[in-house]
C-alpha cells in the first residue's frame, strides 16, 4: 500500500530521533553525533569493492593503491559536503534537487539514482551469495535466491531505532576490519613494496577500467543521498554554535569511518597483490578463486574462513544502507512513500533477477565480471550526484555563512572534473570499440542517442543553477530603483474564469472567485476532461466521465444562479494547460483562478507544471489558490 505525502522531513520515522541538545560532557558529547558516517562507510566496503580490489591487486600488484587513496580522499570531501547540506538546510540531496531543477531533469536524476541503488544491491546480492557458498557450500544460485530473506532483518532493525541499527552496522564493520587485519598479518606483505603503490602511475585501458570500477565502488552516488539524510536523525540547535559543532563532529565521524573503509579496501588489494600477483597468479579474477587459493598459499584454514565471514558481513551491512538510500530517493524526488518491506522487496528482486539470469545462462564464471560491471555503472552516474551537491553547498543564498569557502569549492570542482574526465574517457574508448565493429547499427544508433541524452542532462544540471543565479542578480539590479506610482488604474473585471477539478478544493476556488467579483461580473466555470475518450475524440467524446463532469459543472452553476450570480460552464478536453488557455482566451476573461496542487509526486513528471504553462500562456492575471487546509 502506498500513499502520497509531502513531509519536509527526510527519513521521517527517525528524523531528529537522537537529541544532541541535551547537555553532555566529554566523550559523551561527540558520541551523540557519531553513527551516520559508519552507515555510509559500509557502502565503501561492499562486495563490489572486493571484486575491483581483488582484480586490481591480482593483475596490477600494488600499482592501484594510489587510486584507492585518491578515491578515499574524494569520498571524504564529498561525504562531508553531503553532511553539510543535511545539517544546514535540513534537506537531503533528492529533496534539494526536486526544489531546484525542472521536473524532466529531476525525473532522469531519479531514474539514475534508482539505477545506482539497483547496481549497488546487485553487488550485495552476489557478494552475500558467494560468501554463503564459500562458507557452507550452498550452490550460488540458491544463495542468491535466499538473500531476499534479509528484508525481514532490515524491518526488525528499523523498528528498534536508528541507534540500534548503527550499533549493528558498526559490529559488522568491526568484523570485516578484524578479519582483514588477521589476513594481512598472515600474508605479511613487504611494506616498502606496498609504499610504492601510493605513487601515481599511468593507466592503460585495462587498468583504467579497473580504476574506474574502484572509484565507482568507493565514491558511491547513493551514499551522497544517504549521508545528507542520516545526519538529520540528530536533533541540533538552530544557533550558530550548535550548527558548527554538528559540522565539526560529523566531519570527525566521516574521517574515522571512511579511513576504516580505506583500510579494508587497501587490505583486500594488498592481500591480492601479495598472495596472487607476487606468486604469478595474475589471472585470479574471481572472489571464489581467491578464496580457494588463500589456504594453500598462506598455509592456514583460518584465512579462507575469515574471508567468507567478512564477505557475508560486508554484503549484509551494505544491503541495509542501500534500502535506506532507496527510501530517501523515492520520497525526495517523487514524494512517494512505500511500506519499507515492499520497498526492500522490490529493490532486492530488481537485483536478484539479473543475478539469477547471469548465473543460469553463463554459470558462476561470469559473476565477478557482473560485479565489476555494476561498479562501473556506479562510477558513470557519480557526476549526476556530485555536481548538484557542489552547487547546493556553494549557494550562499540557501547555505548562508555555512556555504563552502572558495578553496574547498575549487577542490570540489577539481574532484568532479576528475570523475567526469575518467568516465568520459572510459565511455569514449569503449564506444570506439563498438563503432569499429562491422554492423550492429541499431546498437550504434542507440549508443549515440544515449550519449546525447546524457550530455544534455549533464549540461542542464551543471549550468542551470548558474544561469538562475545570474537571472536573479539581474532581477535584483532591475528592481533596485524606486518606481513612480503614477499609473494605478486597473481594467475593471467583467468575467472571471475558474478552473475546477472536482475535489474538495473547488469550494475554496469558487469562494475566492466570488470574493473578487461579487454579483457584478460573469463567472465561467471550466473543467478539462482527461479520459481516454477525450484524448482521442475531443469535443465529440461522450463517455461516462465526460457526461459526469458536465453534470457536476451544471450542478455548481445551478447553485450559484440560485444565489443571484451570472454563470456559464464549458468543458475542455485532454491537454489541461492548452485547453485552459484556449477557453479563457475565447471567453475573453479578465481573471483566471486556479488551484495550487493539481498534480503531485510522479504526476509532475508526466504532466509537467500546469500552473507555470498557463501563467506564461495568458496575458491576464492568474490567481493561484492554495486550497490545502481550507
Amino acid at each position: 500500500m502506498q500513499e502520497h505525502v509531502h513531509r519536509q522531513e527526510s527519513l521521517s520515522e527517525v528524523h531528529e530521533s537522537v537529541d544532541t541538545t541535551t547537555p553532555r560532557k566529554g566523550w559523551r558529547r561527540i558520541l551523540a553525533y557519531l553513527g551516520p558516517a559508519y552507515l555510509v562507510s559500509v557502502g565503501y566496503m561492499d562486495p563490489g569493492n572486493w571484486a575491483t580490489d581483488l582484480q586490481g591487486g591480482a593483475r596490477f600488484g600494488y600499482q592501484l593503491i594510489w587510486v584507492l587513496l585518491m578515491s578515499n580522499l574524494m569520498a571524504l570531501l564529498l561525504q562531508s559536503l553531503s553532511a553539510r547540506l543535511g545539517i544546514v538546510r535540513r534537506r537531503d540531496l533528492a529533496q534539494a534537487n526536486r526544489e531546484t531543477y525542472p521536473p524532466v531533469i529531476n525525473f532522469f536524476l531519479y531514474i539514475l539514482a534508482e539505477l545506482a541503488i539497483a547496481a549497488t544491491d546487485l553487488a550485495e546480492v552476489l557478494g552475500m551469495a558467494i560468501g554463503i557458498h564459500l562458507l557452507t557450500g550452498l550452490p550460488l544460485i540458491w544463495g542468491t535466491a535466499i538473500t531476499v530473506l534479509d528484508t525481514f532483518l532490515f524491518l526488525l532493525l528499523q523498528r528498534l531505532g536508528i541507534r540500534k541499527m548503527e550499533a549493528f552496522i558498526i559490529a559488522l564493520v568491526a568484523t570485516i576490519g578484524l578479519s582483514f587485519l588477521v589476513e594481512i598479518w598472515i600474508a605479511a606483505p613487504n611494506l616498502r613494496e606496498v609504499a610504492t603503490g601510493f605513487i601515481p602511475t599511468a593507466l592503460n585501458l585495462d587498468s583504467l577500467y579497473i580504476a574506474v570500477g574502484i572509484i565507482g565502488a568507493t565514491v558511491m552516488p547513493h551514499n551522497l543521498y544517504l549521508h545528507s539524510a542520516l545526519v538529520q536523525t540528530r536533533k541540533i540547535g538552530a544557533d550558530e554554535k550548535s550548527v558548527r559543532r554538528a559540522l565539526k563532529y560529523n566531519f570527525i565521524d566521516s574521517l574515522v569511518a571512511l579511513n576504516a573503509a580505506f583500510f579494508v579496501n587497501a587490505a583486500i588489494l594488498v592481500l591480492a597483490a601479495t598472495v596472487f600477483f607476487k606468486t604469478g597468479n595474475t589471472q585470479v579474477a574471481r572472489i571464489e578463486e581467491a578464496h580457494q587459493l588463500l589456504q594453500p598459499l598462506l598455509g592456514t584454514e583460518l584465512a579462507p574462513m575469515l574471508f567468507a565471514i567478512a564477505l557475508i558481513a560486508a554484503g549484509q551491512s551494505s544491503t541495509i544502507t542501500g534500502t535506506l538510500a532507496g527510501q530517501i530517493v523515492m520520497e525526495g524526488y517523487l514524494h512517494l512513500r512505500l511500506n519499507p518491506w515492499i520497498r526492500r522487496l522490490i529493490t532486492r528482486l530488481i537485483a536478484i533477477v539479473p543475478a539469477i539470469l547471469v548465473i543460469g545462462i553463463y554459470g558462476d564464471s561470469k559473476v565477478d565480471d557482473l560485479l565489476i560491471f555494476s561498479q562501473v555503472i556506479l562510477s558513470l552516474q557519480l557526476g549526476f550526484a556530485v555536481i548538484p551537491l557542489i552547487h547546493f553547498v556553494s549557494d550562499k543564498k540557501t547555505m548562508g555563512q555555512y556555504a563552502i569557502k572558495t578553496p574547498v569549492k575549487i577542490i570540489a570542482w577539481l574532484v568532479a572534473s576528475v570523475l567526469v574526465f575518467l568516465n568520459v574517457k572510459l565511455v569514449a574508448e569503449e564506444s570506439l570499440l563498438v563503432f569499429r565493429e562491422a554492423g550492429n547499427w541499431g546498437w550504434k544508433i542507440l549508443l549515440v542517442a544515449a550519449i546525447l541524452g546524457f550530455l544534455y542532462l549533464f549540461l542542464m544540471m551543471t549550468f542551470l543553477p548558474i544561469l538562475r543565479k545570474r537571472k536573479e542578480k539581474r532581477a535584483e539590479a532591475l528592481h533596485g530603483a524606486f518606481a513612480d506610482l503614477d499609473h494605478l488604474v486597473v481594467k475593471p473585471v467583467q468575467q472571471i474564469a475558474v478552473a475546477l477539478d472536482f475535489t474538495g478544493a473547488d469550494q475554496a476556488l469558487i469562494a475566492h472567485a466570488l470574493a473578487q467579483g461579487g454579483d457584478r461580473v460573469q463567472y465561467l466555470l471550466l473543467h478539462i476532461v482527461e479520459s481516454a475518450s477525450a484524448r482521442y475524440l475531443g469535443a465529440a467524446s461522450d463517455d461516462e466521465e465526460t457526461r459526469l463532469d458536465k453534470q457536476r459543472l451544471d450542478a455548481y452553476a445551478a447553485q450559484l444562479r440560485e444565489r443571484g450570480y451570472q454563470v456559464s460552464v464549458e468543458l475542455g478536453y485532454h491537454k489541461r494547460a492548452k485547453e485552459i488557455i484556449r477557453i479563457v482566451q475565447a471567453a475573453k476573461a479578465d481573471l483566471l483562478i486556479m488551484g495550487a496542487h493539481r498534480h503531485s509526486g510522479f504526476k509532475d513528471y508526466l504532466f509537467g507544471e500546469t500552473i507555470e504553462d498557463v501563467r506564461h500562456g495568458l496575458s491576464i492575471p492568474v490567481l493561484i489558490v492554495n486550497s490545502q487546509g481550507q
